[in-house]
């Protein structure tokens, strides 16, 4: 370790809330790292506290009034064509110490990403160089640098490059967190080529992926963790490898799965102020007021006893969105179904928004197309309807399930991913929290909500019992923190092990 009171933890990403957040992996970000500093108080897994620092581009779009900074250095970062100015700040968000790299990379598009991926490319390789440099500047040596997708896959490759022959990141381990396999930073080759990172060079990679970021990434970490221990083991699938699986598999001891977490304090039925009746399990009564709010919010009829299901979710073939209409449609179309409404949220793909309404135009007294995003509705949709479905085709963690289950609302979800790691199905355990289904068909679907009728109509009872069950289940980022904490201290014991050998 580099200090005998602290463990250095270098928390790279490409956006965290609240500074600026486009994806779920800003959600990550803005909670794991106070996580890690508030768990690793009291464990007893580390022989010392971590000290955790978030670093993350100067996004043009973080609003300065709001998270002023100070500037801490200015510096230059090598290319093969020039040198390219770099300014890093600071500030602190709720104790977390942060860093923000700017430079004509990143202040070239406002976002976070953009459409133009070697733009992205160009822009998250200098920042994966331009954080390695700050640290040395300031002479702050990370016992870990923990990185997160493609977009800091490359300060993983440069560290290992740099490791043999550079004192300073000697003893710094690396780990990497993969959210999103099939996103490889596929336009990263010219990029890497212009900071000096070459390619990757006999290697049980295949020749098409050593010139890309992540694949060079997975190559060199230390250590590999995706985003649920379910999606761990479908990275090294045939189906769900991206072509690679066997790469992976033959690199399976450094990977292992840890589930995000849910903020609780965001997502908490007890004190959310859209929520027309605050609620928790102990008084799940107090939800009914809500579902009845909701009806009447839609324009649906009024009716406890009417079950109703709804989909909060991006309109994207991976979420299933299709499978939900054609099983809506033909459970509708059933003469042994009960009545019962349904609510779809989202936006995203043409065809798919078109499919959702063209459902509720169908289906005017049971279904609302809700093409929009809108926070308060979806806080409402988890507090007030019965079912939530998730019928993805993969689901590397997932977060809605965690939220409903919170809020009270059944999942019925593919067992994919982190969807099989955080729902119970009833005909697996007495511990049930939801309904699983394993195919990717409309019919696998339709029987998982038959299934979820059936007991939502005839056994009101064990339902309330589900849904205490799922209530009290633990998604806190503490949790989550506690596993990687596990796994720094692994990554520890190596690069000392290591040390004691030389």
């Amino acid at each position: 370790m580099t200090n005998s009171s602290r463990i250095n933890v270098l928390f790279l990403a490409s956006e965290a809330d609240p500074l600026i957040k486009v994806g779920g992996l800003a959600d990550v970000a803005g909670s794991l790292p106070h996580a890690l500093m508030k768990v690793s108080s009291s464990s007893t897994q580390l022989p010392a506290e971590l000290d955790v620092r978030l670093i993350i581009p100067f996004h043009p779009a973080i609003r300065r009034d709001l998270y002023p900074s100070q500037q801490i250095a200015e510096y230059k970062v090598h290319s093969v064509d020039n040198e390219i100015f770099v300014k890093a700040y600071s500030l602190e968000l709720d104790g977390l110490p942060v860093y923000l790299i700017g430079g004509a990379p990143i202040e070239q598009e406002s976002g976070v990403y953009s459409s133009n991926l070697e733009s992205d490319g160009y822009k998250y390789v200098f920042f994966s160089q331009a954080v390695l440099n700050l640290v040395k500047r300031l002479d702050w040596k990370p016992d870990i640098v923990h990185a997160n997708d493609w977009h800091t896959s490359a300060a993983v490759y440069s560290l290992a490059l740099n490791r043999p022959t550079n004192p300073f990141f000697r003893q710094t381990s690396s780990l990497l967190t993969i959210h999103n396999l099939p996103y490889l930073g596929a336009m990263t080759s010219s990029a890497l080529e212009s900071f000096e990172l070459p390619p990757a060079e006999n290697t049980s990679l295949p020749s098409w992926a050593v010139h890309m970021a992540l694949p060079l990434g997975l190559l060199t970490a230390d250590a590999i963790v995706a985003v649920s221990p379910g999606y761990a083991k479908e990275i090294m699938t045939d189906e769900f490898g991206t072509g690679l699986q066997t790469f992976l598999r033959a690199h399976s001891n450094k990977i292992s799965g840890i589930l995000n977490g849910l903020d609780t304090g965001k997502w908490d039925p007890t004190t959310d102020i859209e929520l027309v009746t605050n609620f928790s399990y102990a008084n799940l009564q107090a939800r009914s007021a809500n579902k009845a709010f909701l009806q009447n919010e839609m324009g649906l009829e009024s009716n406890p006893n009417t079950p109703m299901l709804a989909m909060v979710t991006r309109m994207d073939p991976q979420k299933g969105v299709d499978l939900a209409v054609d099983s809506l449609r033909s459970t509708f179309q059933s003469t042994n179904t009960p009545p019962l409404q349904a609510i779809f949220l989202g936006t995203g793909n043409p065809v798919l928004e078109q499919a959702v309404r063209r459902l509720e135009l169908d289906y005017p007294y049971q279904v609302r197309a809700e093409i929009t995003y809108n926070e308060k509705l979806s806080r409402q949709i988890y507090a007030g309807a019965d079912m939530l479905l998730m019928p993805s085709r993969y689901e590397p963690c997932g977060l809605s399930q965690m939220i409903a289950m919170h809020y009270g609302c059944l999942p019925i979800a593919r067992a994919t991913g982190g969807l099989s790691d955080t729902i119970q199905d009833p005909t697996n355990t007495d511990q049930s929290t939801g309904f699983l289904f394993k195919r990717p068909t409309s019919e696998a679907l339709s029987d998982a909500i038959q299934r979820a009728l059936a007991i939502f109509v005839f056994n009101p009872q064990g339902w309330h019992a589900m849904q205490i069950r799922g209530m009290q289940q633990d998604f806190s980022w503490d949790r989550s923190a506690l596993e990687y904490i596990k796994q720094y201290k692994i990554l520890l014991d190596k690069r000392i092990a290591h040390r004691s050998i030389i």
